[in-house]
Parts: C-alpha cells; sequence; structure tokens
C-alpha cells in the first residue's frame, strides 16, 4: 500500500519529483496540511511516497480548476478521488436537490446545495451539469406555465449571486479578451454568465455589459476595449431582428457570436458572425478556435481565419 510505505524522500526530492517548487510544498503543508512528513534524527522533514501520491491529486484537480483551498480539502477528504465520483451525484441527483430547495423559497438550502457542489466539483462542471440544466429547465416550466413568476424570480436571483461571485477578478490578467452582453430588451443574461465564468477559467479577460445592451454602447464598447472576441446571448429571435444592420457592422470589427435560443444559423449568416448553438461551458472551452483576426486573403463582414 503507498500509505504503508517507509518516509524516506527529503523535500527537494519531491520538488524534483512533482515539478513544485519546495517552497510551494511547504506552504500546501502548513497551509492545508496536505503533507504528513516524519523527521530524520538530524531533524529533516522526510516524506513517503503517501505524500507524493496526494501531491499530484493535488495538480491534478489545480488543472481540472480548482482553487488551491478546493482542491486540497479534495485530496484530504475521504472518499473517492473526483474523477471517479458517479455522475449522477453531480447531475441528475444535484439538479433534484438544488431545485427542491428552490421550488420551496429555501435560501440557505438552495446555498448548502451549492456549496457542497462547488467543494466537491469543479466549476465547471457545477455548471456544465447542474446550474445550466437547471436553468433551461426553469425557463420551460415557466413558459409552460409550472413555474410562477415569484419563483423564477427568487430562483435566478439565487443563482445570479453566486455566479456573480465565481466572476469576480474575471477582467484580471494577460490573456484574450471577450465583451459580453445582451441585445434590446434581452435580460436573461444567467447562461451568458456562465459563459464568461468558463472563459476566465480558460485563461481570458471578460468584460461583462449584462443584459438590455444597445448595439451602438456594445459598439463603442468595442472600439475602446479592442476585445479579440464579442458575444450576445438572447432567448427570443425578436431581440436579435431589429438589431441585424448593428450587427453586421460590428462583425466587420470584431470576431462575433451569436448565442441563446433566438439565435440561428441564418441569423448568424446574414450578419457575418458565428452561430454558438451548444451549451455555455461548451462554447467557452471552444472560443479560441474560432477568435482569430481577419485573413487578409478574406474579404466581406465577419469573415475569421481559423488559427
Amino acid at each position: 500500500m503507498v500509505g504503508q510505505s517507509p518516509p524516506g524522500l527529503r523535500i527537494g526530492e519531491l520538488s524534483r519529483r512533482t515539478g513544485i517548487s519546495a517552497q510551494l510544498l511547504r506552504t500546501w503543508e502548513r497551509r492545508y496540511g496536505l503533507l504528513l512528513p516524519a523527521r530524520s534524527p538530524a531533524g529533516y522533514r522526510l516524506y513517503a511516497l503517501a505524500d507524493e501520491a496526494r501531491i499530484r491529486r493535488m495538480q491534478a484537480y489545480l488543472a481540472d480548476g480548482l482553487s488551491a483551498a478546493e482542491a486540497a480539502r479534495a485530496v484530504m477528504r475521504d472518499g473517492e478521488p473526483l474523477a471517479e465520483l458517479p455522475a449522477a451525484r453531480l447531475g441528475p441527483d444535484g439538479r433534484a436537490v438544488l431545485a427542491a430547495a428552490l421550488d420551496a423559497f429555501d435560501e440557505p438550502a438552495a446555498h448548502a446545495v451549492l456549496d457542497r457542489l462547488l467543494a466537491d466539483f469543479t466549476v465547471e462542471s457545477v455548471l456544465s451539469q447542474v446550474i445550466v440544466p437547471y436553468l433551461h429547465d426553469l425557463g420551460d416550466r415557466w413558459a409552460q406555465g409550472r413555474a410562477s413568476v415569484a419563483s423564477e424570480h427568487f430562483a435566478s436571483n439565487i443563482v445570479r449571486g453566486r455566479l456573480a461571485g465565481l466572476a469576480r477578478g474575471w477582467g484580471h490578467g494577460h490573456g484574450p479578451q471577450a465583451v459580453l452582453a445582451c441585445p434590446p430588451g434581452e435580460h436573461h443574461d444567467l447562461g451568458l454568465l456562465a459563459f464568461g465564468i468558463t472563459l476566465h477559467r480558460h485563461g481570458w479577460r471578460v468584460h461583462f455589459l449584462g443584459a438590455d445592451t444597445p448595439t451602438t454602447e456594445l459598439a463603442r464598447a468595442v472600439r475602446d476595449i479592442g476585445p479579440d472576441m464579442a458575444v450576445l446571448a438572447a432567448v427570443a429571435a425578436g431581440r436579435y431582428q431589429p438589431e441585424t444592420a448593428g450587427l453586421a457592422r460590428l462583425a466587420a470589427t470584431v470576431p462575433l457570436g451569436l448565442a441563446g435560443a433566438g439565435a440561428s444559423g441564418a441569423l448568424a449568416d446574414a450578419v457575418g458572425a458565428r452561430l454558438l448553438p451548444g451549451d455555455p461551458v461548451t462554447e467557452a472551452r471552444q472560443a479560441r478556435g474560432w477568435t482569430a483576426r481577419p485573413s487578409p486573403d478574406v474579404t466581406g463582414p465577419g469573415r475569421y481565419a481559423s488559427p
């Protein structure tokens, strides 16, 4: 058993094996109790293979998008590694428990569910398997009259608050920049928030203009910021149709994506934009694949070469 291996690695050797600096290893040991060294007769820390295994799991969780504190909790908690947890616990079960709390107007219970999910799983997994599907289901129930306006507003406000917390600091960094907005009259921006959170976790800097943004103001922001991409999202086609001329002009200056149920391939082709038909997390992961600047040998608004 790995946990029964006798201690014997000095911190320099552990650092060499894992690629983690000795200073950071000491920080993880002190702050999170991640390492459990023994002491040599001379007083040197000696690490077991179990310590190395925990560091490698820490690295895997960090690469999967967890913060250092979240990753350390995942490593140290009792239970299976993240990758081996049954998907049902995150997907259908997680959605059902969250929906029950929100439908009951039980704010503490809803936050407790979200706290547990975000502690046990990556942010992207929670977004793609719980929050976004839940929002789709809520929208369908509201449209069919099976969810009241009050319950829709309550749930949306709870989810918005949590997403806003995850979005903190998403304008920082040195990566490519994205401007995100909803067209005039569109107030449903939670999917766009999920898109932006995922973008940031893949190295983007996000400038979020949010709901009901006039196309002229979006164009002004694009001129001022000079982003690598602009994305609009709307749940109804009627939000896009009056803006086609402005969208075509915008697509001539920046790679433009159209998302949400209101977007269509015909509309995207008409204005020279890119249709983003998938879920917000998937589309955000793929964004770098279509945001190259215009190729010199291609003419026409919004035509962008692949990188």
